[in-house]
């Protein structure tokens, strides 16, 4: 049964699941406060997301979860790139800067990809690509603010730096090699390769779970119930919106809007954690969106109708 596309219904999706993104990171950084590191983090929000993915899958579906031969290391570059480097880097750069520049950082990552689709993939591109790498450049000197003594962590902006660079990779990765998966199952399948090398590094089975009952020091919230909403309302459910919004936008489209996230997101950090940029730091960031906007609109041949566009944040 074919669905005509409804415009309207894929911004609203899009919207909410950026919300759901944004609020995420301040939810994760309150966890991280209590003690729980990134490795952990990362370990405990995968083997949730992708229990409950898998448990959706079986009830919807099952022989969406077949998997060839060929396609295994694939999905597992894509699981370990996309859903358990990038999110973990993510996590210790808001750690150690705010929320929001972390986020602005991760989404320089399209921007990578269109140099990348430029100089290695001999891709034409549109001139604007030029303007918005200016753009995203300067932008992230401001953010810096490097005319003066540098503000930002050094670990924190390393992170931040890398899960863009890993964040390009697993949108190449996605449009090379998995677009033949539906969502749901690839997402189960992502979250599952990440919880399996989380628990590698950080067992979650070493997880006291009498910190479960800790409450953080901000909105005195207990563990338990940020974790569950990292699991459900900032995973599971912003993939699957973001996802079923492809039915209804192109690629490009998803991606412009959902670069309200970082937006979002400074405001929701700057309420609850009380984590304010300057004038500077503002206009850069309005620098890179523009940057990325651009970057994304600069690829003459135009990305195919997959979830490579769901940042794994």
């Amino acid at each position: 049964m074919n669905h005509q596309p409804r415009p309207a219904v894929g911004v609203a999706m899009v919207l909410a699941g950026s919300v759901l993104f944004a609020v995420n990171g301040t939810v994760s950084k309150l966890a991280s406060a209590t003690g729980i590191d990134a490795p952990q983090l990362t370990t405990l929000r995968a083997s949730g997301a992708a229990l409950g993915l898998f448990a959706l899958a079986l009830a919807i579906r099952p022989s969406r979860l077949r998997v060839t031969r060929r396609e295994l290391p694939m999905l597992v570059a894509y699981g370990l790139a996309g859903f358990f480097a990038v999110p973990m880097l993510y996590f210790v750069a808001i750690n150690r800067m705010p929320v929001g520049i972390g986020l602005l950082f991760e989404f320089t990552a399209p921007v990578l990809v269109a140099l990348w689709a430029r100089f290695v993939q001999g891709h034409a591109v549109r001139p604007r690509l030029w303007v918005g790498l200016a753009a995203c450049l300067a932008g992230l000197a401001c953010v810096a603010e490097i005319w003066g003594r540098l503000r930002l962590d050094a670990l924190g902006l390393l992170a931040a730096l890398s899960s863009a660079v890993l964040l390009a990779a697993y949108y190449l990765l996605s449009a090379r090699g998995v677009v033949s998966r539906d969502t749901l199952s690839l997402t189960a399948y992502a979250f599952g390769v990440s919880a399996l090398a989380g628990a590698a590094v950080r067992p979650w089975w070493r997880f006291d779970p009498s910190a479960l009952t800790a409450t953080s020091q901000t909105g005195h919230l207990p563990v338990w119930l940020l974790l569950t909403y990292i699991v459900i309302a900032g995973s599971i459910a912003p993939y699957l919106l973001v996802a079923g919004a492809m039915r209804h936008l192109p690629p490009t489209s998803v991606g412009i809007i959902g670069m309200a996230e970082p937006v979002v997101a400074t405001a929701v950090a700057w309420l609850v954690l009380h984590e304010h940029l300057d004038p500077a730091q503002i206009a850069g960031g309005t620098l890179i969106l523009a940057g990325v906007a651009l970057a994304e609109t600069a690829r003459v041949k135009a990305e195919p109708s997959d979830p490579s566009h769901v940042p794994p944040n």
